[in-house]
């Protein structure tokens, strides 16, 4: 079986954490807590297209862990998303903001879709559909979403519309990444780049292919490097 194809990166995310709790001594009953989600939802949304057909769509939301204040993580738009990544990717917002002191939890949600094969308004319907879906489960001192894979600080400004919406109230800090108009934060992508770069620089040999995953940064990013004098080989036009 190819590797690629059986690799489950909750699973790793697990066995990641196992390894650290035996180094660390954590009782049982704490590891069985730390290593599963607290929450899981799985959403199915009816989404009216353009050409009057209805689609069902499928997204998750985990919340893993709120010991240290409300859960928050993305929001990520892919075609071959899993239940899976999205357990992996909550746990590791936990640690995350466990390790710089955040007084935040981890979660993380997603659907499952193409963006590229969708139009500005269904990507729109999609995220009022998400929204309506968590609307109960999320807010500024339950659970926060984000902007992650093929989400924007557009989608947020969709999703916030639709949760004051819901609950009759403006209520700007349950969702974060917003745009500007929206209460969005200055600097946001480019405070992002900035730490890209510092992680740059602390290893020189990384390749311009790494650097290219993370495409929402380029700009941004390339512009922090320009400012410092760097030019890393190979960078992606």
């Amino acid at each position: 079986m190819n590797d690629a194809a059986s690799f489950n990166p909750y699973t790793d995310a697990q066995a990641e954490f196992d390894r650290l709790a035996e180094l660390m001594g954590l009782d049982a009953p704490t590891r069985e807590l730390l290593r599963n989600p607290a929450h899981e939802h799985r959403l199915t949304l009816p989404v009216r297209l353009d050409d009057g057909t209805v689609e069902v769509f499928h997204g998750f939301r985990v919340q893993h862990n709120d010991a240290r204040g409300p859960a928050w993580g993305g929001v990520r738009f892919h075609p071959q998303e899993t239940i899976d990544t999205v357990r992996a990717l909550a746990m590791w917002t936990t640690w995350k903001t466990a390790v710089v002191d955040l007084p935040l939890g981890g979660s993380m949600g997603g659907v499952v879709c193409d963006p590229h094969r969708l139009s500005t308004a269904e990507i729109e319907r999609i995220c009022r559909a998400w929204i309506r879906r968590v609307a109960r489960t999320i807010g500024p001192q339950r659970d926060v979403p984000a902007p992650d894979m093929m989400t924007s600080a557009q989608h947020m400004t969709w999703m916030l519309d639709e949760y004051e919406t819901l609950h009759s109230n403006h209520i700007p800090g349950a969702i974060t990444g917003k745009t500007l108009g929206a209460g969005g934060s200055l600097g946001r992508l480019e405070a992002a780049a900035a730490g890209l770069v510092k992680f740059l620089q602390l290893l020189p040999g990384l390749t311009a292919s790494e650097y290219g995953r993370l495409a929402r940064f380029r700009d941004p990013a390339r512009l922090e490097l320009i400012r410092k004098g760097l030019r890393l080989a190979g960078l992606p036009e």
